[in-house]
């Protein structure tokens, strides 16, 4: 026995899918899971949405409770930060000084929300990445105006209070439709003049500009410069709060009054920054790792022998796609973390297959070749979408409803079909459009799969 344990970096759904992964395929030695928050795993997709919404309870977001852990035999050490990790020697430091010595090590960190100098010090302005991220917005937002109110369905502005979103991807958009449901006057920022343009699309982002404009967002294309605030409160305690968001010069015209640097300034009582996210590899500095943009690994989700990556943090040669691909999905996180588990034990039972008493039973690696899913809604409307649709060279929309906001997109890539969405269509025919982008297919050949998959209705 080798005494050495596996440890998983990262608490969250590939690092639990990966240590349950572990003891499900044989492994019988130490364990560590390291997660740098103090929560037990739980599942981020709610936070934008039934969390911030107020329809769900923190402990519904919990993936296993502390008896549905137990039988796992973890060392659990949360609210512990890894520093540092030695590749040579799989060693991990962890912000108290330890090191801890590892038969391997499977990273699952995520990324961290982006934010801009300073925001960090002014009450009122917040990012969404965490569970205490959400708590906070969402007490934040808990004195709007009431939901499904008569004013807040055409527009009105609903007595609610001025919130910005800084950021049009689909942080940006989910968090204002939950912020425009709760009453609250929303104005939604971006770079680009599309939401979620990057992601879905020109003509599927301009259908959702519809309808968050028919229910009553503010929708401005501009870059920000910086905040207003106004001094803490009388007796001097805590940060300053935030008045207003200040635009580069030169924003839109009518989008509120002129700062005092001559830019645009737009009240505001909360500010959401969703303006994207770097993975968590900062700590990652042997330059045995290559951390542009996540961690590189191969098509068996190694990045060095005995070091695996999972989820968000993850950027490996997809082998069907033929390119190194990242994914911030729920889905991806899960399977990720699940087969960098058995490629790693598949590792060190071909590197020890002496060490009996901790091995799991032999077997091969195999490369992990997803099909990517994702998923949002926004008010009434469900997105799903299979295949890397980011990048494509090549998109078709038909809009099937425009007053539904029901569409179809197809996503191209070097003359292949390798993406699929479909916006507000029943569950059964959404799961139909997965198996015509498995695997790169011929456009016209993709599209008659399409309209196959779809025909009924």
């Amino acid at each position: 026995m080798t005494g050495l344990p596996i440890a998983v970096v990262g608490a969250s759904a590939a690092g639990l899918a990966a240590v349950e992964a572990l003891r499900r395929s044989g492994w019988r030695g130490p364990l560590t899971l390291i997660g740098d928050e103090p929560h037990l795993p739980y599942d981020r997709p709610p936070l934008s949405k039934q969390l911030l919404h107020g329809d769900w309870t923190p402990e519904r977001l919990t993936l296993r409770t502390a008896e549905q852990l137990a039988p796992l035999a973890l060392d659990l050490r949360l609210g512990t930060r890894a520093t540092g990790l030695d590749v040579a020697t799989r060693t991990l430091t962890l912000d108290g000084g330890e090191q801890l010595g590892c038969a391997g090590v499977i990273i699952a960190t995520g990324v961290a929300a982006r934010t801009l100098p300073g925001a960090d010090r002014i009450a009122g302005v917040h990012t969404l990445r965490t569970l205490d991220d959400a708590l906070a917005l969402r007490s934040g937002l808990a004195n709007g105006g009431a939901p499904g109110s008569e004013d807040v369905a055409a527009g009105g502005g609903g007595g609610g209070r001025r919130v910005v979103i800084v950021g049009n991807g689909v942080l940006g958009c989910e968090a204002a439709a939950v912020a425009r449901e709760l009453g609250h006057e929303v104005t939604l920022v971006g770079i680009g003049p599309t939401p979620m343009a990057a992601v879905v699309g020109t003509e599927v982002g301009e259908l959702l500009a519809e309808e968050h404009r028919a229910r009553g967002v503010r929708l401005l294309t501009a870059a920000v410069d910086g905040f207003e605030t106004a001094p803490p409160d009388q007796d001097g305690a805590g940060d300053p709060r935030v008045t207003a968001v200040r635009l580069a010069h030169g924003g839109p015209p009518g989008s509120g009054g002129v700062a005092a640097g001559g830019g645009t300034r737009l009240p505001a009582d909360l500010v959401l920054l969703a303006i994207g996210s770097r993975p968590a590899v900062g700590w990652l500095d042997d330059p045995a790792l290559d951390t542009t943009d996540g961690l590189r690994c191969d098509a068996y989700c190694a990045a060095a022998p005995g070091i695996y990556a999972a989820g968000d943090v993850a950027r490996w040669d997809h082998p069907v796609h033929g390119r190194p691909l990242r994914f911030e999905h729920r889905m991806n996180a899960t399977e990720q973390g699940m087969a960098a588990a058995r490629n790693l034990l598949a590792e060190l039972a071909a590197e020890a297959p002496a060490a009996a008493e901790d091995a799991a039973p032999a077997q091969e690696r195999r490369p992990f070749a997803p099909v990517p899913y994702f998923w949002s809604d926004q008010y009434a409307v469900k997105i799903q979408a299979y295949g890397p649709t980011a990048g494509a060279d090549r998109v078709e929309t038909t809009v099937l409803d425009r007053a539904e906001r029901r569409a179809l997109a197809l996503y191209g890539r070097d003359g292949n079909a390798v993406g699929v969405l479909a916006a507000g269509l029943p569950p059964r025919q959404a799961r139909a459009l997965r198996a015509v982008v498995a695997t790169p297919l011929p456009w016209e050949e993709a599209r008659e799969r399409v309209a196959a998959a779809t025909a009924d209705g």
